[in-house]
């Protein structure tokens, strides 16, 4: 076993090819370690060089409704009315406060994630 820290893109297209190699170890081999190790320095590269930006808070509702298979009008108790409902999924409000207190119960969001900020469509 043989890792080298990754220090660049090659390093970190050479670890991925070595734990293609190696993945499916039996537990215990020094392979199995070594995919262990190798899995934990490619996911510090990978978040340090490639991070995934959270949703914004619109995309984030219309994620987890699909997710629960819910429509708007399931979510009239958290928005308050079809209408507003449908101006906040389409941009045109903003939540309050009060929406995404209910929200983050209802949907089982992150309030920080709520609470960004996003643009209005006019």
């Amino acid at each position: 076993m043989n890792i080298q820290p990754i220090k660049s893109e090659l390093d970190y297209k050479k670890a991925l090819k070595r734990l293609e190699v190696i993945f499916d170890a039996v537990i215990g081999t020094p392979e199995s370690d070594e995919a262990d190790l190798l899995g934990l320095m490619v996911d510090e590269y990978e978040k340090k060089h490639y991070p995934i930006e959270a949703p914004d808070p619109i995309e984030a509702i219309k994620i987890r409704m699909e997710e629960m298979q819910l429509k708007q009008i399931d979510l009239v108790n958290e928005i308050g009315g079809k209408s507003r409902v449908s101006e906040v999924l389409n941009r045109k409000r903003k939540l309050t406060v009060d929406m995404i207190r209910k929200l983050t119960t209802r949907l089982s969001l992150s309030p920080k994630l709520l609470i960004s900020d996003y643009q209005l469509t006019r």
